[in-house]
């Protein structure tokens, strides 16, 4: 059954340079790079505040920003980032790194609500315009370009017209809705699970500190109390302190569909039916903490995220795929924009599989130009986790260092672009010019080792 709905004219909103499609980490990054770079830039978010899955996902951490390069600990992802952590820091709301699985990841905490104070204060110095609670939901075509994004705002359904567009929904919407091909999951039914995430205050911090100790000390105590009726989601939880020591972050329950198998984020229903189950799976697992982990006797819920975890959904298929030999191998491309220093994080079902960056090598793999730029629109570029990569590659290079720079790549390549002329194409940059702007700007490109 379906009903037909009438014909009808958009009012176009404006027209752009470039518009940017979601405000994470990749979105932050294109569209303050695209601004900083003369192009009159848009972005387009669904929620009434930036930061994607660290802010809505309630992630709460950056992670992939820091690599074990050759055994030590170093940051790796520069350039738009640095800018957006000195505003944090400055507002009060980051954390010193923290870093875990016996020092071999590092990431940096922080408050989500000065998050998304400090990622607004980031766009708007930068000049981008911003247009909240706005869906992305139909494209108009001009043979291989995008010639409008239409989206369904509070005032009605309104048509954005644009030279370029990118991708950085997450997702893959814009693209999808452009007829890019893409994939999902791991092509065998299975894919990374997602998780609601929650935090929780009034922690007593040595204690709690003193109980958990290291990353696995939680798995112990979940063991030991699994044998006094409860049941976990999943091995492999991770609750690890805020900026303000009597908060902590849980990140524990694993999301499936009613058939037991990987959510599909892109399906409303089932989206739906994963929002209640991840809050049934939190009040289990809060019980858990309140009566059998020390320090966590009197802690409150402070706040369940707003929306589900997404890992994985739509990942567009593009001129280059990044695979998970690419991450484990430490691979070199000579079209590079930046680096990935996060290892594979597969989130199977009922636990967290690692594969890590070789001991004693460089610890990143570079990033390349080529992975996103899809196939079958000319005017389009797909940062973040709906970029080009297999499922493996997807697992680490969807971390939020790797989609900051990609971000930044994608929006430096746009204004490069807009600025030359309309029918200018993507396929055509000059990439060493691309790497020059991109080092300019404090961008890692990850040439030097």
């Amino acid at each position: 059954m379906a009903v037909r709905e009438p014909i009808r004219d958009t009012s176009v909103l404006g027209s752009y340079d470039v518009v940017v499609v979601g405000g994470g980490p990749a979105g932050l990054a294109a569209a303050s790079s695209a601004a900083r770079g003369g192009a009159d830039v848009l972005l387009v978010e669904r929620y009434g505040f930036l930061g994607g899955m660290g802010t809505a996902g309630g992630v709460t951490n950056f992670a992939g920003l820091f690599g074990l390069v050759h055994g030590e600990t170093r940051q790796v992802v520069h350039g738009v980032v640095d800018e957006l952590l000195d505003r944090l820091d400055r507002l009060g709301g980051l954390n010193e790194p923290q870093q875990g699985l016996q020092g071999r990841i590092t990431v940096r905490s922080y408050d989500v609500s000065t998050l998304k104070c400090a990622a607004d204060d980031l766009l708007l110095a930068a000049g981008v315009k911003l247009l909240f609670h706005a869906v992305a939901v139909d494209v108009a075509m001009d043979d291989d370009r995008i010639a409008a994004l239409v989206v369904e705002t509070k005032s009605g359904r309104r048509a954005i017209r644009a030279k370029l567009f990118i991708d950085c929904s997450g997702d893959a919407d814009l693209a999808a809705r452009a007829g890019v091909p893409f994939e999902t999951g791991d092509g065998h039914g299975g894919g990374l699970f997602p998780t609601m995430m929650f935090r929780v205050g009034g922690v007593d911090p040595a204690r709690a500190l003193a109980a958990i100790g290291e990353f696995k000390a939680i798995d112990g105590l979940m063991s030991e109390a699994a044998g006094r009726g409860y049941r976990f989601p999943r091995e492999g939880a991770i609750v690890r302190p805020q900026k303000n020591p009597t908060e902590w972050r849980v990140n524990v329950t694993q999301i499936r569909n009613a058939q037991g198998s990987v959510m599909d984020a892109t399906d409303a229903l089932q989206l739906s039916d994963g929002e209640i189950e991840g809050r049934r799976q939190i009040q289990e697992y809060f019980r858990f903490l309140k009566h059998e982990v020390p320090g966590f006797e009197h802690a409150h819920i402070v706040e369940i995220a707003p929306q589900v975890g997404i890992r994985e959904s739509r990942r567009i298929e593009g001129i280059y795929q990044l695979s998970g030999q690419d991450i484990v191998g430490c691979a070199d491309f000579d079209d590079t924009i930046g680096v990935n220093s996060w290892p594979m994080e597969l989130h199977v079902a009922g636990k967290v599989e690692w594969g890590f960056y070789p001991d004693g090598s460089r610890g990143f793999c570079q990033l390349p130009f080529r992975m996103l730029l899809p196939k079958g629109v000319s005017n389009l570029l797909v940062a973040g986790r709906c970029a080009s990569m297999t499922h493996e590659g997807q697992s680490a290079a969807r971390a939020s260092g790797a989609c900051f720079a990609m971000g930044q790549a994608a929006g430096t390549a746009a204004a490069m672009v807009a600025s030359e002329s309309t029918n200018a194409a993507l396929r055509e940059l000059d990439v060493s010019s691309l790497q020059t702007k991109l080092t300019a700007q404090g961008a890692y490109l990850g040439t030097d080792l």
